[in-house]
C-alpha cells in the first residue's frame, strides 16, 4: 500500500490567542448545530443576547487561565441492542470547545492518515466503502473486523495529553483541553460523577480528539504494511488470507489493549469475508469483475423497523399525511444508501412492497367496516363479486385483507404514487442513470 503523505509535525503550533480570536465564529457554528441546552439549560438565544458582553469576558478568563468548564449533561439514545450515552455540555462550553477545533483542527488535519475517513473535511462513509472497494479489488478479500468497545468512554487521558504536548507547546491550552476531558457529568437522574478516563461524545472537540489518539493505530498499520480504512473506531484491515488475518487479528489486539490501553470487542470482531460483516450499514462482495455494495443485513432489519414505526396500524392522520412523514424518512435514507449497486434493486423493490402494503392496511382500518372497504373498493374499479368475495369471505383481520387482489387492485401502485409516496427501487434507478449519463453528455460537450 502506498505510503500516505505527511506533514512535518512540528512545522506549527497553535496559542491560546488564537482561541479567543476564533470566539465568535465558534459561536455561529455551534448555533447553526441548534444543540440543546446544558445542565445550566442555558439555550443559544439566551447566549447570543448577551455575546457581546460574554465575548471579551471568556476570552479573558481564557487567557488568564481562570476558566473552568461546566458540567455535562448525560442523555441515552437508543441503538440497536441498547443505549449510547450522549454528553451534552453547556452552550458556551460547546464555543469554547469549537474554537479550540478551530485550531487545533488545521495543525493536525494534514498530518492524519489517507485510510481515516471519520469525521473529517472532504471525507465520509462513502469514501470509507470506495477504499474498502480498492483493497478488494485488489485482491484482498479477507477482512478482520476490529471493534473497539466503548472507545469514546475508555479515552486514555495520560495518553491523549501526551499525544497533544508534542505538537501544543502553550501550556495553557493543554490545561484547558485537559479540563474539559476532566468535565464532571450529570446523570438522568441528577447524580454527578466524576470523570476519569473518555471524551465526551458529543460535544465538538471529541471527534478530533478521537482522531489524534487512533491516529496512532493507523501509523502502526501503515508501518506493517497493511492495507485498512478506518472510519472513527470502526476499523478494517484486508489481508489475502484467512490464516494472514488470524495472525493480523492477535497481534492487533495486543498493540491495542497494551499500547492503546482500549479494549477490542471479542464477541464483535472477526476474521472473515466482507459479505459477512457490517462496515458503516454496508456489506461488500467480490464479483468477477468488481466489488459490489449491497446493504448489510443488521441495515436491512433497521430500515423494516423504521418503516414499522412510520405506518403504525392506529394511525390516526391522514394517509397523505403519512406518506409526507414516510417521504421524509426514505430520501435521507437513500441519499446514505444510494452508493449500493445493481444487485440492490430487488432488495429496494420489496422494500417498495411492503411499505405500500402497510399503508393499505392503514387505508383499510380508516374504513373501520367491511361494507365501507367493499363500497370503496367497487369504487376503485374493482368488480363487485370479486370485491364482496374477498373481503366478505372468511373472519380476515386488516393485514391479511391489506394483501388480498382487490384491495391490491384498488389501492395499486399508482394510487400511493399519485398522493407522492417516494419509490425506493424507481429514485435509485433514476440516480444511477443519472451519474451513468453524465460523463458521456461532459465528453459530447467538450468534443
Amino acid at each position: 500500500m502506498p505510503k500516505s503523505k505527511r506533514k512535518d509535525k512540528n512545522d506549527t503550533s497553535v496559542t491560546m490567542e488564537e482561541v479567543t480570536n476564533h470566539l465568535a465564529e465558534a459561536f455561529q457554528s455551534v448555533a447553526s448545530n441548534r444543540g440543546a441546552p446544558g445542565p445550566d439549560r442555558q439555550t443559544i438565544e439566551e447566549v447570543r443576547e448577551h455575546l457581546d458582553d460574554l465575548l471579551p469576558t471568556l476570552a479573558q478568563a481564557l487567557l488568564t487561565g481562570s476558566y473552568e468548564p461546566g458540567n455535562i449533561r448525560r442523555v441515552w439514545i437508543p441503538k440497536r441492542g441498547g443505549q449510547r450515552g450522549l454528553g451534552i455540555p453547556n452552550v458556551v462550553d460547546r464555543m469554547v470547545a469549537e474554537a479550540v477545533r478551530l485550531v487545533l483542527e488545521p495543525l493536525y488535519e494534514p498530518t492524519f492518515h489517507a485510510q481515516s475517513h471519520g469525521f473529517r473535511p472532504g471525507r465520509s462513509c462513502h469514501t470509507a466503502i470506495a477504499e474498502a472497494q480498492k483493497h478488494l479489488a485488489d485482491g484482498y478479500g479477507v477482512v478482520v473486523d476490529l471493534d473497539l468497545e466503548k472507545f469514546f468512554d475508555r479515552v486514555h487521558h495520560q495518553r491523549l495529553m501526551a499525544r497533544l504536548s508534542r505538537r501544543i507547546t502553550d501550556r495553557r491550552l493543554l490545561v484547558l483541553i485537559g479540563r474539559m476531558l476532566k468535565a464532571k457529568v450529570v446523570m438522568p437522574d441528577g447524580v454527578v460523577m466524576s470523570t476519569d478516563e473518555g471524551v465526551p461524545q458529543g460535544g465538538p472537540l471529541s471527534p478530533l480528539l478521537s482522531n489524534i489518539v487512533l491516529d496512532e493505530l493507523d501509523c502502526e498499520l501503515e508501518r506493517r504494511g497493511l492495507r485498512f480504512v478506518r472510519y472513527a473506531d470502526d476499523c478494517n484491515i484486508y489481508v489475502r488470507s484467512e490464516r494472514a488475518g488470524q495472525r493480523v487479528m492477535a497481534s492487533l489486539v495486543h498493540f491495542i489493549e497494551k499500547r492503546l490501553r482500549l479494549k477490542v470487542n471479542a464477541a464483535k470482531s472477526a476474521v472473515a469475508r466482507p459479505e459477512e460483516r457490517h462496515f458503516l450499514g454496508f456489506s461488500l462482495r467480490k464479483r468477477t469483475d468488481r466489488v459490489g455494495v449491497f446493504l448489510s443485513v443488521r441495515t436491512q432489519q433497521r430500515i423494516y423497523e423504521r418503516i414499522r414505526e412510520l405506518t403504525p396500524r392506529n394511525w390516526g392522520g391522514t394517509l397523505r399525511a403519512c406518506i409526507l412523514r414516510i417521504n421524509a424518512y426514505l430520501i435521507g435514507w437513500l441519499g446514505f444508501f444510494g452508493i449500493c449497486t445493481a444487485g440492490i434493486e430487488a432488495t429496494l423493490g420489496w422494500m417498495d412492497a411492503h411499505i405500500r402494503r402497510r399503508l393499505r392496511a392503514i387505508q383499510l382500518k380508516h374504513w373501520k367496516r367491511k361494507r365501507t372497504m367493499v363500497r370503496k373498493v367497487i369504487g376503485l374499479g374493482v368488480s363487485p363479486d370479486v370485491a364482496k368475495r374477498q373481503i366478505y369471505g372468511g373472519r380476515r383481520s386488516i393485514w391479511p385483507l391489506s394483501h388480498c387482489q382487490a384491495v391490491e387492485s384498488a389501492l395499486r401502485n399508482a394510487y400511493f404514487a399519485e398522493r407522492g409516496l417516494v419509490s425506493l427501487a424507481e429514485q435509485w434507478r433514476k440516480k444511477n442513470v443519472e451519474n451513468s449519463v453524465a460523463p458521456e453528455q461532459l465528453q459530447l460537450a467538450l468534443g
